[in-house]
């Protein structure tokens, strides 16, 4: 409202009215000043009216005050105007002049009180009438406050939870919508709501869906729910809304289709991925060949894997419900009942084994594991279980007890026989790679042999001819370094020593793999190499690469015995096919031309223990390390088959911008230094190592006493004072290793200096390098040797602090 007519509101009847009648009742003294000022201006009234006309009564001046005091104050008030106009008119006409009150004036003063008393109660009322119209238009205001603020809460309740609210009358066809409802879909604010208006706002692939749900509803009268994706442009992302409507009916008879609708795109994405979790559940439990449940409080089952159904030869929704009492063997029953309530009763883990009759009448051995389980609040809902069958083992566990009872005399020897068919049955899976190499790796070494027993024997035979002597020399330690060289790349394709990511290029990588690979992949597939990202370098562990890339080659060798292998790499940018960041990467991939496979095979390649191969024939472990170095590496691994046109296997690795790590410059040999002679012990079980490292010793000038076990180094060391230094191997035989002997020595005798030496690189080799004890390495020169017998001697105060 403008200011004008606020203005104007202010001096209208009915607001001069509500002011003179406050709601609540003045006091004494508000009342008494206002019925004083009224009788006073009445009685000034009428003296100035006196003035022109003498017949005038002194009582018709009272009427303005009566009403006033009576709209102010309230009905007495009022009475003491009435009595007041009365007084005055009696002084004015028998105080002021003596005389006697006339009849006629008798008669004027009773009209007085009779039409003074009805003005009165007419001015009573008319204040109760005005003060009740103020307190409804009060109570009205506020009203009007609390629904203002009602509804700024609400709107701001529907935009605080994305809540969209539409409304449309199916009489008049009036649609209303919400700004949250024109939001949540992307209609502007201008747009006139209609309902095909709302519908091209829709996706065209889910808009006559939308449509047709509507409409049922608005025709049956029911309630619907549907879910839509608004329309969006190229490049703005899919958003789901849920939207729900019912019919109301007013009183009247007149129907409404009220709804609303908000934004579910998260709830889609986490379904989506539960179910895709599910899927995945699913598919890897029924590629376990053991059996596997899920149950719920009561024991009825919600889910069994493939395992399961074909064990019960039953369907699926049968199997749920299988009572395992009824293939239980009669022997077993009792003690499973008895120990399956036990279990489900204290809800923690248990175990059952027993005898279940096959689908095919056959008796089998279980052994299940039962775990519980808990929902979202943590409360207990039943468990979660696995069985194996284990009747082989059973069985040779029955045969065995039976070979001990009859033949106690054999059982080392079936024990061991056991313990060696179980060695070898682990053992198999892990040397089916490394049997791949045995043929290339023995044709280097017998290469390498040849040319050291060679020219040894040429040497032994003709002495005395010094430059041959010198020549073969030379090769015969030239051929004996390639071969420690061939042993540090198996040992690194074993992954028995320690592994750093350098920046290396990749092609380099593989050339000097190309004789390996070919080793690995045999004559019978030829091997083509196509390396084309010299430009390229990637942060890469040189051995985990190469073991990779072994497995590769030979998992396509597997796919293609008598094919063609490529072996190559380029410089691409990230796939959209895969997860990987935007930028450039090193592709290394192996290509073969063998049979190929589907895609539900190709999906599964990277599992772990997954193989296509016969049983015995594969691990399932070999991609399962591609894949593995891969994700370490902050890359990738991805397959490419189609049945019939065989298989790309690829690595995708990080290309880095960091320059390419160069090999290490070997230092300068030191000098050997002086030498003065002392005793040294020397701690080796091999006969000819000893030997050897006997007379080095004794060429250095040292006096050299021999053991070949700790307890024997031990008795030598505390019965011989003039020991210098302890020179032991790190791996020796009766269960004790040089480190042991380092350790006992260090408490035996304090302060004697002690070296560790072994060309071994197993988990002993990181306990001696973990130790304080100096440690070198086998092979070794005479010069290395000397060196580290110095270092050793020199510092002998690592030997206090040595652990205990």
């Amino acid at each position: 409202m403008s200011k004008d007519g606020a203005r104007k509101l202010s001096f209208s009847p009915e607001r001069v009215a509500m002011r003179l009648a406050p709601i609540r009742s003045p006091g004494f003294i508000g009342g008494f000043a206002v019925t004083a000022a009224a009788i006073g201006g009445a009685v000034l009234l009428y003296l100035a009216v006196a003035n022109i006309s003498k017949e005038i009564s002194p009582t018709q001046a009272f009427f303005p005050a009566l009403i006033l005091a009576t709209l102010y104050g309230g009905w007495r008030w009022g009475a003491v105007c009435i009595a007041a106009g009365v007084a005055v008119t009696w002084w004015r006409w028998v105080g002021m002049s003596g005389d006697t009150l006339t009849p006629l004036r008798q008669g004027a003063l009773v009209l007085y009180l009779l039409a003074a008393a009805l003005t009165a109660g007419a001015a009573e009322a008319l204040r109760a009438t005005i003060i009740r119209l103020d307190e409804a238009n009060r109570a009205r205001a506020k009203a009007e406050q609390a629904l203002t603020a009602s509804e700024a809460r609400f709107g701001a309740a529907q935009a605080a939870i994305g809540l969209g609210v539409w409304e449309w009358d199916l009489a008049t066809g009036d649609i209303y919508w919400s700004p949250g409802f024109r939001r949540n879909i992307g209609i502007p604010v201008q747009e006139k709501a209609s309902f095909e208006g709302f519908l091209s706002h829709i996706d065209a692939e889910d808009r006559e869906n939308v449509r047709t749900v509507v409409l049922e509803a608005a025709q049956s009268g029911g309630v619907y729910e549907v879910e839509y994706r608004p329309a969006r442009s190229e490049n703005a992302p899919e958003r789901w809304l849920h939207s729900r409507g019912e019919i109301v009916t007013d009183p009247d008879g007149s129907r409404r289709l009220i709804g609303v609708n908000f934004e579910v795109t998260e709830r889609r994405a986490a379904v989506g991925a539960l179910r895709e979790s599910e899927a995945r559940f699913r598919a890897l439990a029924d590629s376990a060949p053991a059996l596997m449940w899920v149950s719920r409080l009561g024991g009825r089952r919600e889910f069994v894997n493939r395992a399961y159904v074909e064990f019960a030869a039953l369907d699926f929704e049968t199997a749920l419900d299988l009572d395992w009492r009824d293939v239980l063997h009669p022997e077993d029953l009792p003690r499973i009942l008895k120990e399956q309530i036990a279990g489900e009763t204290s809800m923690k883990p248990f175990s059952l084994e027993a005898r279940y009759r096959r689908s095919d009448g056959e008796w089998r051995w279980l052994k299940s594991y039962s775990q519980p389980r808990y929902g979202p609040g943590g409360e207990f809902i039943g468990f979660i279980g696995i069985g194996f069958d284990v009747t082989e083992a059973k069985q040779a566990q029955m045969a065995l007890a039976q070979v001990n009872v009859s033949l106690t005399e054999r059982t080392e020897v079936a024990l061991a026989e056991r313990d060696a068919a179980q060695a070898a049955l682990i053992q198999s899976q892990k040397l089916e790679a490394v049997g791949q190499l045995t043929g290339g790796v023995a044709h280097d070494f017998n290469n390498l042999l040849t040319v050291v027993i060679g020219a040894l024997d040429i040497v032994l035979k003709n002495p005395e001819d010094v430059r041959r002597r010198d020549r073969l020399l030379d090769a015969a330690m030239s051929a004996a370094r390639r071969g420690e060289r061939l042993t540090q790349q198996l040992l690194a394709f074993s992954r028995r020593q320690p592994l750093r990511p350098e920046v290396l290029h990749a092609d380099a990588l593989i050339t000097e793999l190309e004789p390996l690979l070919r080793r690995a992949i045999g004559d019978a597939v030829s091997l083509e190499l196509n390396l084309a990202a010299e430009a390229c370098a990637a942060r890469i562990d040189a051995s985990q690469f190469e073991a990779a890339l072994l497995n590769m080659a030979v998992n396509a060798r597997d796919a293609a015995p008598s094919g063609h292998i490529v072996i190559g790499t380029e410089c691409i940018d990230a796939p959209p096919t895969s997860d990987l960041p935007d930028g450039k990467y090193l592709k290394v991939y192996v290509r073969d031309d063998g049979e190929g496979m589907d895609s539900e095979t190709a999906a599964r390649v990277f599992e772990p223990f997954f193989t296509t191969k016969p049983v015995g024939k594969g691990t399932g472990l070999g991609l399962s390390q591609v894949y593995g170095f891969a994700k370490q590496s902050d890359g990738a691994a991805l397959i490419d088959s189609v049945p019939g046109q065989g298989a790309t296997v690829s690595l995708l690795l990080p290309v880095v911008s960091d320059p390419v790590d160069k090999p290490e410059t070997p230092p300068a040999p030191e000098a050997p230094p002086v030498s003065t002679s002392i005793t040294i012990l020397l701690v080796e079980d091999d006969e000819d190592v000893g030997e050897l490292v006997e007379t080095m010793l004794m060429e250095l000038g040292h006096r050299v006493l021999r053991a070949d076990q700790v307890e024997a180094a031990l008795k030598i060391a505390g019965s011989d004072p003039s020991i210098g230094l302890v020179l032991t191997d790190v791996i020796m035989p009766g269960g004790s290793s040089g480190v042991d002997l380092a350790k006992a020595l260090a408490r035996l005798r304090p302060g004697l200096p002690v070296m560790l030496s072994s060309g071994y690189t197993g988990e002993e080799l990181a306990l001696a390098e973990a130790a304080p004890w100096p440690l070198l390495r086998k092979p070794f020169t005479l010069d290395g040797l000397a060196v580290a017998i110095a270092h050793a001697i020199e510092q002998p105060a690592a030997i206090a602090k040595a652990p205990a």
